[in-house]
């Protein structure tokens, strides 16, 4: 058999090529006639498929009835098109059960790489497939030991890591229901299980079992000992003159001695009071109970107290020989008066109640009811038919009820028979029979009254003026050529005429018309997963042959079914009909039948089965759509996608280009997916892409999911100078920046002058930045602040750099000073450093480089100069060198160097840029 119709199409358009829809249809058609006449060599019926599914003892099975043509065909077994061996026996992973003509294939101690798709052939038949799939769910929460007291409840909880609907809990390897004893709930989420032992003894001890799905985990119960207790204690109990009475209860441990009170009063044994006790029970035994025994018992012992009302009771009871008159049926004649008398004794109060059919009788015109203290009676009078039926008499008092039944029968006007059925009309004689009345009356049917009327007559006229009818069948033949007829039939016996029949259908006295031919044109003109929309044009009128069709019938068959079922229950007039509540890509086998007056014609029907389906439609995304999206840790991920295609789509979700982990749940739908994340970490940041496919082609979309929180911020802060008029800030990096690759920071300054927080440095992914412009006699504050996309840190804080300039007395002593030769060839007093950054950010590098002269610095990218290319900030501020790349893309990645010339030499360092996806 096809594993789905969906994936065979998918399969013929892969063969083939092509997407035409009738085309591939018909392709479709020639290979499942193929395979079916395969299947047909081999086996002679298959019924009762049952797909895999998943047992309480870690094991899965399937099933299915099969008949074969030569009983020493080999059965094989594929799992994901590889031959997989099986036992007979039950020893191996692999196991068949053969009962008769039922196969059941079984598979044990399950595994996540058990998943997959089974196929059952015969010889070279393919003749059943299941997919089977094994949902990757762990316990985040494993189920405790619980440690209960005896009449205590005990609670098992686990939490799963995915949501699942139902799990397996099992007590001593027995599988529990929620009932009585277990309490089994699941929160909202799915994800919380538990289960409540209620009212725990020490039976219920032992390991307990959670499964869901493949996995499992268990615990033990342990139920602690109470000290004595009352395991059944005494009951209220009511007791009748002269009966045996006993009184008991049951202990939690055996040999305990205790002691019985009535009414406060010790209980000593006589010849009627014995005291009984055996092991943990504990008996009061009365014989011929009488009236003063009853009271209020007390069992007393290690001062816990069970107590129980004995009450002397006087039920109701019958005279034998009034109850046995009474129970003998009471037959009248209609309109006579029915009477019944019965007697009894009782302790006092008496309520006496009459019952008929399940109804009290009450005091009215027709009805009398007599009572005494020793005799009750009931009369009815002017019987009818409708009074037929049981009557029970209810007598109770405090100590008991007792209940006696006797009918009435009456015999009266019969039923009405069935509505007459028209045989056979012709324009001299119409045919008619009916059923007799299933009520009679209670006598015999002594014949039938026939009546008539012409359409839109209200006459009723007896057809049967010579006497009553005595068969239920009858040829009228006084009928008026084309006329309109309709028919109603009464019985009649001993008691006179009962209630006519319901009304015949109208019927013509004209001869048969013949039936319609075949629809013409029969067509689809539109389909969805649930709908067909037919169309035709009527069929032709043959004189003699076939007359005109009057309304059509819309038939349809499933093609696994081999009955028909009629989708309109009345004829309908047009030529037109929508077939609803079909099953999505199910394959049905559809007709048309037209019929008029003289029956139905042959069907008309399409020469393939069609598919609930709409036409076929490649993915399309609907709505807008994301492709970025920033959450803090923590919280929920949900992102939705919409799409409409035609059929119904394969839907695949990748992280990175591989698929999503077990923390991912997808909900898919005819319409749209959902990717849910109950509780976001930072590990699951990343690009998220669904892919949509079905035969027609396939569509794809990808959003980057950032999972973050708020940066913790740098570590200190220091300060340096390595050139005159600059100062070189460095700081620890937070401790976040190995967690969060777009994490950067940026640099404020404050100065004694202007007093106000100014940023000097934004988008820094290094740990270093020199401040240019620092000038003598100020003091100086530098914040830095650690950046992502949720915001900024707390700021990191330096200590002062400078000292306020005093205005001393300036006194210039001029020394005697030579000439200095300050020349030097150019060096780098701080190299470049390898970076690596992200797609989309700024990128900043920077150096420090001395030499007297001044040295000519020119900066290269994979050996172009980059000193003229306006994409690039370059400054050289005081031998601080800085390049600035403002938005970084695949294209920036490689080497680059700085070149510092002077008339005194040369020097250069390098660095690499990785532009990370």
């Amino acid at each position: 058999m096809l594993s789905s119709p969906k994936k065979d199409y998918e399969k013929v358009c892969m063969e083939y090529g092509v997407t035409d829809f009738r085309w591939m249809l018909k392709q479709l058609n020639l290979k499942k006639t193929e395979r079916d006449e395969e299947q047909a060599k081999v086996v002679e019926k298959l019924e009762n498929l049952k797909h895999i599914e998943v047992k309480t003892d870690g094991s899965a099975e399937f099933e299915l009835d099969m008949e074969l043509k030569n009983p020493n065909s080999q059965v094989f077994l594929f799992k994901d098109g590889v031959m997989v061996p099986y036992s007979d026996d039950g020893s191996g992973k692999h196991n068949l059960n053969k009962i008769g003509k039922k196969y059941i294939f079984s598979i044990n101690n399950l595994m996540p790489d058990d998943a997959g798709l089974y196929q059952v052939d015969v010889e070279d038949a393919n003749c059943f497939s299941t997919d089977f799939k094994i949902i990757p769910v762990e316990f985040v929460v494993k189920i405790q030991e619980v440690k209960a007291k005896e009449r205590e409840d005990a609670v098992f909880e686990c939490v799963l890591s995915h949501p699942f609907p139902k799990i397996v809990w099992t007590g001593k390897n027995i599988p529990l229901e929620q009932g009585d004893k277990f309490d089994i709930t699941v929160s909202e989420d799915h994800l919380v299980h538990s289960l409540k032992v209620k009212d725990c003894a020490q039976v219920d001890k032992g390991v307990y079992t959670a499964m869901a799905g493949i996995a499992s985990c268990n615990a033990w119960l342990i139920v602690e000992d109470r000290g004595v207790q009352f395991l059944n204690g005494l009951a209220d109990i009511n007791g009748s003159l002269g009966e045996t009475v006993e009184l008991s209860c049951k202990l939690s441990h055996e040999n305990c001695e205790g002691v019985w009170l009535k009414d406060g009063r010790l209980v000593t044994p006589d010849d009627r009071v014995k005291i009984i006790t055996d092991g943990a029970c504990h008996k009061l035994v009365i014989d011929c109970c009488r009236k003063d025994d009853g009271a209020v018992y007390r069992f007393e012992v290690d001062g816990r107290i069970s107590e129980a009302t004995l009450t002397v009771q006087h039920p109701p009871t019958f005279n034998m020989d009034s109850l046995r008159e009474f129970s003998k049926p009471v037959i009248v004649r209609a309109c006579e008066t029915a009477e019944w008398k019965l007697a009894f004794s009782g302790g006092d109060p008496m309520k006496i109640k009459w019952i008929k059919e399940d109804e009290e009788l009450l005091e009215g015109p027709n009805v009398k009811i007599e009572q005494t203290d020793i005799k009750a009676g009931l009369c009815i009078t002017d019987c009818q038919r409708r009074n037929c039926g049981e009557v029970k008499i209810n007598i109770k008092n405090d100590f008991g009820t007792l209940e006696a039944t006797s009918r009435l029968i009456v015999l009266g006007y019969p039923g009405s028979p069935s509505a007459p059925k028209v045989v056979s009309a012709f324009k001299d004689c119409i045919n008619l029979a009916w059923s007799p009345p299933i009520n009679t009356g209670g006598t015999e049917i002594w014949g039938y009254n026939l009546e008539r009327r012409k359409k839109g007559s209200n006459f009723w006229s007896t057809v049967n003026l010579d006497g009553p009818i005595k068969d239920t069948t009858f040829a009228l033949k006084d009928v008026i050529e084309g006329a309109a007829y309709e028919f109603r039939v009464s019985a009649i016996n001993i008691s006179g005429v009962g209630e006519p029949s319901p009304p015949s259908v109208i019927v013509f006295a004209r001869d048969p018309k013949k039936p319609p031919g075949k629809v013409i044109d029969l067509k689809l003109t539109d389909s969805s997963y649930t709908t067909f929309s037919l169309a035709w044009t009527k069929p032709k009128e043959v004189e003699g042959v076939e007359d005109e069709a009057k309304g059509y019938f819309v038939e349809i068959r499933p093609n696994e079914s081999p009955e028909w079922t009629r989708c309109n229950i009345n004829p309908i007039i047009s030529t037109s009909f929508n077939v609803i509540g079909l099953k999505a890509m199910g394959m049905y086998w559809v007709r048309v039948i037209a019929t008029n007056d003289g029956g139905e014609g042959e069907p008309q029907g399409f020469d393939n089965y069609i598919i609930a389906m709409p036409p076929p439609v490649r993915p399309q995304f609907t709505g807008k759509m994301k492709s970025f999206m920033v959450v803090r840790k923590g919280n929920t991920v949900r992102f939705n996608i919409n799409f409409k295609a035609s059929p119904l789509p394969d839907i695949y979700w990748l992280k990175d280009c591989v698929p999503v982990s077990k923390r991912v749940t997808i909900t898919n739908s005819d319409r749209g997916s959902q990717l849910l994340i109950p509780t976001s970490e930072r590990s699951d940041t990343g690009i998220f892409t669904i892919i949509v496919k079905n035969m027609v082609g396939q569509e794809t979309f990808s959003v980057e999911i950032r999972v973050t929180d708020d940066p913790k911020p740098p570590g200190p802060v220091e300060l340096e100078q390595n050139v005159p008029g600059t100062v070189t800030v460095t700081w620890t990096p937070s401790p976040d920046e190995k967690k969060d690759d777009r994490l950067h920071y940026i640099v404020y300054k404050r100065d004694s002058v202007k007093r106000t927080w100014r940023m000097v440095a934004d988008s820094l992914f290094n740990h270093k930045f020199t401040v240019t412009n620092i000038l003598p006699g100020r003091e100086y504050n530098f914040r830095v602040f650690a950046k992502n996309d949720m915001g900024l840190s707390e700021p990191a804080v330096s200590p002062t750099w400078g000292t306020i300039r005093r205005k001393d007395k300036f006194i210039l002593d001029m020394p005697d000073v030579k000439g200095l030769d300050l020349q030097c060839p150019p060096s780098f007093l701080l190299r470049l450093k390898i970076r690596t950054a992200p797609p989309g950010y700024e990128c900043y590098m920077s150096c420090a480089v001395r030499g007297d002269p001044k040295p000519h610095v020119t900066w290269y990218h994979n050996n172009v100069s980059l000193n003229t290319n306006t994409n690039y900030l370059i400054t050289n501020v005081c031998g601080v060198c800085t390049m600035l790349i403002l938005k970084i893309g695949p294209k920036d990645s490689g080497d680059y160097s700085v070149i510092a010339d002077s008339p005194l030499g040369r020097a250069e360092c390098s660095t690499k840029l990785t532009v990370r996806e």
